[in-house]
């Protein structure tokens, strides 16, 4: 077999030459030059740039191109796509191939030579990783301090142990459209037609699609509107619904629902608990704390405790976490249980890198980046509580608008998504008027009205329209729903 031109080498040579098996990557393209259907037990998990010749990257590129358009890859097809006045070794592009194709034996082992050409490339990246871990070590910049080393080091480490190589650079455009078409397919074929992760209330996943890999949403509200209470829902939806399936590189990936990672920095697991058994249980969380249950309620909660003790929904409660912390931990949750949404409850509670000093704007907007990019780099959406001003209290009409978010435009900015939650009979049921008065039987229509009622503004959407969406909320056990439909009401007798 004739060897690559850069591949001489001599014993003596005082360096040391990256992993590489280029035995390996002849045999597995004359393996799909011969049989085509060797591609596709490879095609899953090895990408061109795992290849360490840049002509084996170009020819798996070219072959592979060919397949997927149902044609025909072999040395005669594939030729006139390849530089022809290249030379390797001694032999042209087309006598290469020729020769590649001719001492192929069989598409048996493809698998394991593809294995073989990943697991060098992996190795090699890690290499690239380490020498620029001691390079910047050695002459960090003034402005770099270590923890911001680590971070990035720890990042890089991440995508390569998930994505098999680190490439921080430019992507082709046309394996952007393939991504947008397979999302695009995955929600044709999915029940119910979403696109994203199904947050299981049915009107806002209609108005959102579902919730978007790489989005984050904010959810804000003044207190008492039920921002915790939402999260939680949504939280509890995704873990309960997931069902997840074996890939070809071997991970587990969700089919339906997904793995929740969930940081409450206000309330401790035990009170997260508490309020997602309550909701499923129908028993007042009030009444738990209280201990003033009945014993078929009693009975209700454990029945429930079993069924949700395999949920894969995963709590940190550390308070008064650092962006950084957040972000290491996300990272270890994907990569040892899986993460598919992230949920922290609430942005006000979180610390950015102590060199803002006093500057909370400034501080914010350092968290609100950092949560974006976290989920541009795992690829999952994260859904992010926020305080609102105020202001919105001196107001008549108390919906909150975008200006309404607290201590930094960057919230507004960096999201993809925000939403409002605004119940009337919040505000209602604290300015009941005096009995029998005029103005309280106006009070009362409007306070029958809003009872049980809230609204979910969507008031920024970047893949979709804005408006409001109608739920239901049930106080007592802490939870949203969808509203039945008049059509659908049971009958009434009165």
């Amino acid at each position: 077999m004739a060897e690559p031109a850069r591949q001489y080498q001599n014993e003596e040579t005082a360096y040391r030459v990256a992993p590489n098996n280029i035995e390996a990557e002849q045999a597995l393209l004359g393996a799909i030059l011969i049989n085509n259907d060797a591609f596709y037990r490879v095609s899953d998990f090895l990408k061109p740039e795992h290849f360490y010749e840049p002509i084996h990257q170009q020819i798996y590129q070219v072959a592979g191109d060919m397949i997927r358009a149902t044609k025909r890859a072999n040395p005669v097809t594939i030729k006139t796509f390849l530089p022809a006045d290249d030379k390797i070794g001694d032999l042209t592009v087309a006598q290469y191939l020729a020769r590649v194709a001719a001492e192929a034996t069989t598409i048996i082992n493809a698998e394991d030579y593809g294995r073989s050409i990943y697991d060098l490339a992996v190795r090699r990246s890690l290499i690239t990783v380490g020498e620029d871990m001691v390079n910047i070590a050695y002459d960090a910049p003034v402005d770099m301090p270590p923890v911001q080393q680590i971070e990035d080091a720890e990042r890089r480490l991440f995508e390569l142990a998930e994505t098999g190589s680190y490439d921080g650079g430019f992507h082709e455009f046309g394996n952007a459209l393939n991504v947008a078409i397979d999302m695009a397919n995955a929600a044709y074929q999915r029940d119910g037609g979403l696109s994203g992760i199904a947050t299981g209330i049915r009107a806002l996943d209609a108005r959102m699609g579902g919730l978007q890999p790489s989005d984050l949403v904010i959810i804000a509200g003044r207190p008492g509107m039920g921002k915790s209470s939402l999260a939680t829902n949504i939280a509890f939806n995704i873990a309960h619904a997931y069902r997840g399936e074996v890939a070809a590189d071997g991970s587990t990936k969700a089919v339906d629902g997904g793995v929740v990672g969930l940081f409450s920095l206000e309330m401790s697991a035990e009170q997260l608990a508490t309020r997602i058994i309550a909701d499923q249980a129908e028993v007042p969380s009030s009444k738990i704390r209280r201990g003033k249950i009945d014993h078929s309620e009693f009975e209700r909660l454990v029945g429930c405790s079993q069924m949700l003790h395999k949920l894969p929904l995963f709590i940190d409660e550390t308070g008064g976490i650092s962006i950084a912390q957040l972000a290491a931990r996300a990272r270890r949750l994907k990569r040892q249980r899986g993460l598919d949404v992230a949920v922290i409850d609430y942005i006000q509670l979180m610390r950015g890198s102590s060199r803002h000093g006093d500057n909370r704007v400034q501080e914010v907007t350092e968290i609100t980046t950092g949560l974006k990019a976290l989920a541009k780099e795992l690829n999952i959406p994260i859904i992010a509580l926020s305080q609102l001003s105020r202001q919105v209290e001196n107001r008549d009409d108390k919906r909150p608008q975008l200006s309404d978010l607290r201590e930094s435009g960057s919230i507004e900015q960096d999201a993809d998504v925000v939403l409002f939650i605004y119940r009337d009979e919040y505000y209602l049921k604290n300015r009941e008027p005096a009995e029998g008065s005029e103005e309280w039987l106006s009070w009362d229509t409007k306070m029958r009205e809003a009872i049980g009622k809230a609204e979910v503004i969507v008031a920024k959407q970047r893949h979709g329209p804005t408006g409001s969406v109608q739920l239901g909320f049930q106080d007592e056990f802490t939870r949203f729903s969808d509203l039945a439909d008049e059509d659908h009401l049971p009958e009434r007798f009165e």
